[in-house]
């Protein structure tokens, strides 16, 4: 985008005579440090909308454009530096490290230091307190100092942006993040709708009640002050056997509010290293604070089954993880789907801390019939003497094992042409699906 470069280009312009206005006073050129005007180009692009979303302060600012510098110009500060001192020389004023692979000048707390606040006692305290963690740009995970070596002056530290806000900065978007050792979950969706899932009406009448929360949680916090006695976010626990609509449903929450939806495979996560689990878990929370995503954690009982207690150090390990990931989802301002295949796996102290415990049965007669009546596509031509409310009071089969045999069934009727699905080939489907599931034929 053409406004993102342009308005990206004037903060540079802009940031280079601050700096330049810094060195004059630092060599006696000018008495007076003072900012210039900035204008943006347009304000629709990333660093104008960040601007107004946050109305940040001149020494605010300052600091997250310098911050940006090595990621849009590598040798930026070095240039400037050079023209002000073209002899060389060391500068420790300025701060300044170099990296493993970047070859320009990184700024540091002590460069944030030297441009906004020169030699200003009160003013360079000032940056250490923006750059502290109870600033909005800690607390919103934006911006923060590189941590040091014990005994080094904490302001050594390199600055620190989020990669998110660097992408959001330059390109005007934020990607999501991708599938790895740094982020263990995943981005789920679906192209189907309310519609197309059958559940027990018990079922979709707890799933309404989510909905609610995440229509109006704002409005119960915010504008009517229930933000001091009511904890952040809710947290609900799935349960039912494979194929019963809890990933679906959990899915079709963020596709029809306007969520994104991350599954987390916590036997993935959880590892046999001490000290792993929490890390890896760390990483992920640390990435979806203040994102408003819904987080669905499967295999649930792989980390919240049954304590039992405390024989050797691997037991104390573990409760240690499923208490830090606890208050890590305690503490999650969104949505938490818990899941597992049976209630009774999960260790009843957890539950207490749910605001919803939802069962997914295993669809009775009539819900069966609604999935098989909507199951085939309608290219598919169904023989007259298929009557699916027979089928569906015959065969017990959850919804994904339904859709299993659909979709063998229209992959045969495909290759040899006929389009049909008759009673011999829609039962041969239904025993492949029972003996794959262990039932007895």
């Amino acid at each position: 985008m053409k406004q993102n470069s342009v308005n990206l280009q004037l903060v540079l312009d802009w940031l280079k005579k601050v700096i330049n206005n810094r060195l004059d006073v630092h060599l006696g050129l000018t008495k007076v440090f003072e900012a210039g005007p900035l204008e943006f180009y347009h304000e629709d692009s990333g660093v104008a909308k960040f601007f107004i979303t946050y109305q940040p302060s001149f020494e605010e600012f300052v600091l997250f454009m310098l911050a940006l510098t090595p990621h849009l110009k590598p040798d930026y500060l070095g240039q400037i530096v050079t023209k002000s001192f073209p002899e060389g020389g060391d500068f420790p004023e300025f701060g300044g490290v170099k990296g493993t692979s970047h070859r320009g000048i990184l700024p540091t707390g002590e460069t944030a230091q030297f441009i906004i606040a020169g030699d200003d006692l009160e003013g360079r305290i000032e940056v250490q307190r923006i750059l502290s963690s109870e600033h909005w740009f800690a607390k919103k995970h934006l911006l923060w100092l590189e941590p040091v070596r014990e005994g080094e002056s904490v302001m050594s530290g390199r600055l620190i942006l989020d990669t998110e806000i660097i992408e959001q900065l330059t390109t005007g978007t934020v990607s999501r993040p991708r599938f790895g050792i740094d982020f263990p979950a995943e981005y789920i969706e679906t192209g189907m709708e309310w519609d197309d899932l059958v559940l027990h009406p018990n079922t979709m009448l707890q799933i309404r009640e989510i909905e609610n929360w995440i229509k109006h949680n704002d409005t119960l916090l915010h504008e009517w002050g229930m933000k001091k006695k009511i904890k952040p976010g809710y947290r609900t626990l799935f349960y039912g056997q494979p194929g019963t609509g809890k990933t679906l449903t959990a899915t079709l929450l963020g596709k029809y509010t306007g969520k994104d939806v991350f599954r987390i495979d916590l036997s993935r996560v959880v590892s046999k290293y001490i000290g792993e689990t929490e890390k890896n878990l760390s990483k992920l929370f640390d990435k979806a604070e203040n994102k408003d995503w819904i987080l669905f954690f499967d295999e649930a009982d792989a980390l919240f089954g049954k304590r039992t207690d405390i024989r050797d150090v691997h037991d104390k390990y573990a409760n240690q993880e499923v208490a830090y990931l606890l208050q890590r989802v305690e503490g999650y301002d969104g949505l938490v789907i818990l899941a597992t295949n049976q209630r009774g796996n999960i260790d009843d102290a957890f539950v207490r801390r749910f605001q919803n415990i939802i069962h997914f049965p295993m669809p009775r007669p009539e819900e069966r019939y609604e999935i098989w009546r909507k199951a085939f596509p309608p290219q598919i031509k169904i023989a007259e003497e298929i009557d699916w409310r027979h089928v569906a009071a015959r065969f017990e089969l959850a919804g994904a094992s339904i859709m299993n045999v659909t979709h063998y069934c229209s992959l045969e009727a495909l290759a040899d042409k006929s389009g049909v699905v008759e009673s011999k080939r829609l039962e041969s489907a239904i025993m492949r699906e029972y003996i794959k599931e262990g039932k007895v034929v």
